[in-house]
């Protein structure tokens, strides 16, 4: 009997347990929840893209360009009609990024409106970098580069090679529309 009664209250523990875990999806099942969405634009795009194969780079380049695979884009084009879910998406994506797995590397301030630079990994290790912009009437767009033990040092060394190349912005098409047109 007291043994029925302690895998009960196990049981029960363990319940417990498994229901007071974070239920908040991780970034990577917010792009795929949403990437169906009309509100969204969701694009996968190879490193290939870039277009650097042709341009003489340094040795430190040509590593940052080999610790990348691939960029996962999602956008939510603001309009008239929804309001209401542009502001909860928003609270949801700044919620996923308060997470403790989150490092801040910078606050930005640009043209297209204000965001923050956020990386996963360890400081000399980087495995994703999570780059989030908003503007409030136009939107929201979040950009993670996923690689393999991406370098910060290296990182700006790859800025410096796509300024070699001939990358024109080609598989952009939806996140320029999304930044150009104007509010419906």
């Amino acid at each position: 009997m007291i043994q029925k009664l302690n895998k009960i209250v196990l049981a029960c523990l363990l319940v417990l347990v498994m229901v007071s875990c974070n239920s908040s999806p991780s970034l990577q099942e917010y792009y795929v929840n949403n990437a169906e969405n009309a509100d969204f634009i969701a694009l996968d795009l190879p490193v290939s893209l870039l277009n650097l194969e042709n341009v003489d780079l340094t040795t430190a380049q040509k590593e940052a360009l080999n610790s990348l695979k691939k960029l996962n884009v999602l956008a939510f084009r603001k309009t008239l009609d929804n309001d209401m879910a542009y502001k909860q998406e928003k609270e949801k994506v700044s919620a996923i990024l308060k997470g403790k797995d989150f490092i801040e590397l910078m606050k930005l301030n640009s043209g297209f409106g204000k965001g923050v630079i956020k990386y996963v990994g360890d400081d000399d290790a980087i495995d994703e970098v999570i780059i989030y912009a908003d503007r409030q009437d136009k939107g929201f767009a979040l950009v993670r580069v996923l690689g393999r033990d991406m370098n910060p040092a290296n990182l700006m060394q790859l800025l410096q090679a796509l300024q070699k190349s001939n990358y024109k912005g080609e598989g952009l098409e939806g996140i320029q529309k999304l930044l150009t047109e104007s509010l419906d």
